[in-house]
């Protein structure tokens, strides 16, 4: 049950990204009303798309652990290092994202940083 969890999991990411992308985040920003933030709708628009993708990093992440559930031994090294590379990932998304203008990035950084730090000692 735990990889039919991890397979839905994984659709449903994929499906979310591609979906939202064509269907949605496209279409939102094609509208001349968007927030202005730092001048323009560049910043609005890179972080609507990075948050989007966030949650289907984040998503994967759950499918990940869910995988790591289904063994025989569950071993919290592993979780946590799942958690905290989940992290990184969210960090990269968001400072490629946003040209490093969100200030996501650093919190996400030091949180995948210091879960993995915790899961090697």
């Amino acid at each position: 049950m735990y990889y039919l969890g991890a397979t839905l999991l994984m659709f449903i990411g994929v499906a979310h990204s591609y979906l939202g992308e064509r269907y949605i985040l496209i279409r939102l920003f094609r509208k001349d009303n968007l927030p202005m933030l730092f001048g323009d709708t560049e910043f609005t628009k890179n972080t609507l798309r990075f948050a989007w993708h966030i949650t289907t990093i984040a998503w994967f992440g759950f499918a990940f652990l869910l995988i790591h559930l289904s063994s025989d031994t569950i071993n919290i090294h592993t979780i946590g290092n799942i958690i905290g590379i989940t992290f990184i990932l969210h960090c990269v998304t968001a400072l490629v994202g946003s040209k490093g203008k969100h200030f996501s990035w650093p919190v996400f950084l030091l949180i995948g940083i210091t879960v993995l730090y915790a899961s090697s000692i």
